[in-house]
């Protein structure tokens, strides 16, 4: 196994008063699909948003790529190469597919070639070029999910999370996301996952990772 392109080590945080994490660790090798198991509450989705920067941490620290991003700014970390693909549906309806794609390279540094990868993500998924002029809201729930994932690669990301891809989806377009997460680790990506379907999603991770009340077991 590669050496770790993640480490979060010993995070509190919560919302308010409540805490959530209390004591996170883990470690994430590079190349790797690993999974985040638990039940309702557990603070997968808190992970994640600390990770993130969506939720600053009382204490604790996260390491990518062997640099401290703990609490850096949503930004920041995806010019790190950190992309987050949220629970639900996170696409504009009205615009079409190739435009919510494009809408991916926002803090995308000048020079990048985005046509270029436009068009890159539109390989990966056959379904979204054969309706990249539609509009977004014509696509099927999984078909709006890849979309999603298609847009987090519009910077290249070394780290990709996602939290529960299969959410609502159909057991077919449960397999072909799957399938699209492993051809991604494939090309090197690290993938992240939160997951409640645990059997098919620990069926193509590397590591598994249950998480209790803001901890690891």
């Amino acid at each position: 196994m590669s050496d770790p392109i993640l480490s979060v080590h010993n995070l509190v945080g919560g919302y308010g008063k409540m805490t959530i994490l209390n004591g996170t660790t883990f470690a994430v090798p590079q190349a790797t699909i690993t999974t985040i198991i638990g039940p309702n509450g557990a603070g997968k989705s808190t992970v994640f948003k600390a990770i993130f920067g969506l939720l600053r941490l009382r204490e604790g620290k996260i390491s990518f790529a062997g640099r401290d991003v703990t609490n850096l700014s949503q930004r920041a970390l995806l010019n790190a190469g950190i992309c987050y693909v949220p629970q639900g549906r996170n696409i504009f309806p009205e615009l079409s597919v190739r435009h919510n794609i494009e809408l991916g390279g926002v803090a995308a540094d000048k020079g990048l070639d985005l046509p270029k990868r436009i068009e890159a993500a539109l390989d990966l998924f056959p379904a979204l070029r054969r309706k990249s002029a539609q509009q977004a809201s014509t696509l099927s729930g999984g078909e709006q999910k890849q979309l999603e994932i298609a847009r987090s690669l519009l910077l290249e990301p070394k780290l990709v999370l996602v939290d529960e891809p299969s959410i609502g989806l159909s057991p077919l377009m449960v397999q072909q996301t799957f399938d699209i997460l492993k051809s991604l680790r494939d090309r090197g990506v690290t993938i992240l996952m939160i997951e409640q379907n645990a059997r098919s999603a620990l069926e193509i991770s590397d590591i598994g990772i249950v998480l209790e009340l803001g901890q690891t077991r």
